[in-house]
């Protein structure tokens, strides 16, 4: 589609709007493709440049990263390095992939988790191993009891100090990130990046370390002591690290998904979500004072129940993220803005799946680039589409700023540019997938559906694009509408 094909199609309908904002506020002429772009504010200090502020954040954990790779390597001597991180880099990426999968609804940037992963890998690790080692001397000292040093310092410091130091990274991405950090799902992949990161450094020196003892014992097999921690840390407690501080990523994102007028509960939420992590990690911790079953009774009562907790609150939270683009895109469907089975599509990830992979493989001979350009186009538009759901949703209860309008239209503009390709893919995976003729239509005022009525599928043929049930999409709808045969950079709404 051309530059200027937008302006032969229908004109943009109005935005749908909220029942507290005024019932005449409209959109005004989308500008063409060129002239739409994200272009940071020009200042007149170089630190505030996002790129000098990227690049330093960089240097600053490459740094970090230098130093706790020297203090582990010192530590577990070089064949204990390479043992440890060979062992401690195997459960990272089933971590990681599940973290992401959560997120696949409203997908966030990867520059935030990568970032969250540096985080705990390199400065959170480097904080804890200097002050958990300072703390523990320190009490060594005034007591002059090394033992209840090292058990009190584990008990009681390092919790302490482990979960502030790798809170510090959801609070960074909740104060400096706020757009792309809304809600629970958002808080628990952002803390689980950040904790992975640093089990992974921690995993390091703790197998380096025993692979070192067994060095000296001749331990081999079953028996040694590399054996026993790789059972302990890598097989049956994984998810331990991921557990403690997704309890504080669960206190920013409840606090992120509330209403701005409620300051105290947005304080207060993270730090008892803190508080718990805190307390887990210091249970976890001392669980081997309770006998010689108080790690396996820990781990059976305590821990375990706690991982499928959190697990079915995640999972609780994305399905609420279906649920809310089910409820809150209807409006933009009934003025216009979406064809009408978009919504039943863009609420099941078995559609927005099938409609990727239609676009992907549509054409007869596959064409790789147009392929891959087609299926990011319709990635982009669920993505927007989400993002354009939960903006509506927190606006509902005053969880958005005076952008919110900005952020609509922003939104809205994006999702015009890609509709001729994402458009009809969603509207057949709906079909496909879904029996729209089985739903009535929801009640509906002078300006779309009532909110707070599920959305109604009872269209028939006709309506949206005019497909047939289960019928073809002509191949010209599938074609990129890019000029170069790829959607504009993406920087984020």
């Amino acid at each position: 589609m051309s530059d200027g094909s937008v302006q032969h199609q229908q004109r943009q309908p109005a935005v749908p709007v909220l029942h507290e904002r005024r019932l005449d506020e409209v959109l005004g002429p989308a500008p063409e493709r060129g002239r739409w772009r994200y272009r940071p504010r020009r200042v007149g200090m170089v630190w505030r440049s996002k790129v000098f502020r990227a690049g330093a954040v960089i240097v600053a954990l490459a740094l970090c990263g230098l130093v706790i790779l020297a203090l582990v390597r010192e530590q577990t001597g070089p064949q204990g390095f390479l043992v440890g991180l060979g062992l401690a880099v195997l459960p990272v990426p089933l971590l990681m992939a599940a973290f992401r999968w959560l997120d696949r609804v409203e997908p966030g940037p990867w520059r935030n988790l990568l970032f969250s992963f540096a985080w705990g890998a390199c400065a959170a690790a480097l904080v804890a191993i200097i002050a958990n080692s300072f703390a523990t001397r320190w009490i060594a000292t005034a007591t002059a009891d090394p033992g209840s040093a090292d058990t009190l310092g584990a008990t009681v410091i390092a919790p302490v100090v482990e979960e502030s130091a790798k809170a510090a990274a959801v609070l960074l991405i909740f104060l400096f990130r706020g757009r792309e950090f809304s809600g629970v799902v958002d808080g628990v992949v952002v803390a689980g990046f950040t904790a992975t990161g640093f089990a992974f450094t921690e995993n390091i020196l703790y197998l380096g370390n025993a692979f070192g003892e067994d060095q000296q014992t001749g331990s081999t097999g079953f028996a040694s002591v590399t054996a026993g921690t790789f059972f302990v840390r890598i097989v049956m407690s994984p998810f331990a690290h991921p557990l403690f501080t997704v309890l504080t990523g669960l206190g920013f994102g409840f606090a992120a998904a509330g209403a701005r007028r409620h300051r105290v509960r947005r304080y207060r939420l993270p730090a008892l979500g803190l508080l718990l992590a805190m307390g887990l990690h210091a249970l976890w911790n001392g669980s081997s004072a309770f006998g010689p079953y108080g790690f396996y009774t820990v781990y059976g009562i305590v821990m375990v129940p706690a991982f499928a907790l959190v697990t079915w609150l995640a999972i609780w939270s994305r399905q609420r993220e279906l649920r809310t683009l089910a409820a809150e895109l209807p409006a933009y469907a009934a003025a216009g803005w979406l064809s009408p089975l978009e919504p039943l599509a863009l609420s099941s990830m078995r559609a927005r799946g099938l409609a990727r992979d239609m676009a992907r493989h549509w054409h007869g001979r596959p064409d790789r680039a147009r392929g891959r350009a087609a299926a990011r186009a319709v990635a982009e538009y669920e993505s927007f589409a989400t993002s354009l759901a939960g903006l509506r949703h927190r606006a509902r209860r005053g969880a958005v700023g005076p952008d919110f309008a900005a952020r609509e239209r922003e939104l809205l503009f994006h999702l015009w540019q890609r509709r001729d390709v994402a458009g009809p893919a969603l509207t057949h995976a709906a079909r496909v997938t879904g029996h729209p003729h089985r739903h009535r239509r929801p009640p509906a005022g002078p300006y779309g559906p009532v909110p707070g009525h599920a959305y109604g599928h009872g269209y028939g043929q006709g309506h949206g694009h005019g497909y047939g049930y289960g019928g073809p999409i002509p191949q010209q709808h599938l074609h990129p509408p890019y000029a170069h045969g790829r959607p504009p950079t993406h920087r984020g709404p």
